[in-house]
């Protein structure tokens, strides 16, 4: 179902409209919806800059020594996948 809506909008962006749906042949609606779900797909993606950042901070980290043995780490592991099996919590959660 469709519904009709009025937004005001500056004519460079009503003449990019008017280009694009006459170039693609669809309506201009569809050139707006097409447009504002791309856009709302694109707004939870990291950009390059922001995915490069978490890359190297990931490079950087994976190249320092570990702070605790492997032992340490499959010590702790064997007690989170025992505590999961157990059924959850035995005491109320503080609030």
């Amino acid at each position: 179902m469709a519904t009709k809506v009025t937004y005001t909008v500056d004519d460079e962006t009503v003449n990019r409209i008017e280009r694009l749906a006459g170039k693609l042949a669809i309506p201009r609606s569809r050139v707006v919806r097409e447009a504002v779900a791309a856009y709302a797909a694109a707004v939870g993606r990291l950009t390059t800059a922001e995915r490069n950042r978490l890359l190297s901070a990931m490079d950087e980290m994976m190249q320092r020594a570990p702070t605790r043995s492997a032992a340490a780490v499959e010590r702790e592991l064997a007690a989170l996948r025992a505590a999961r099996r157990g059924g959850g919590r035995r005491t109320p959660s503080p609030t």
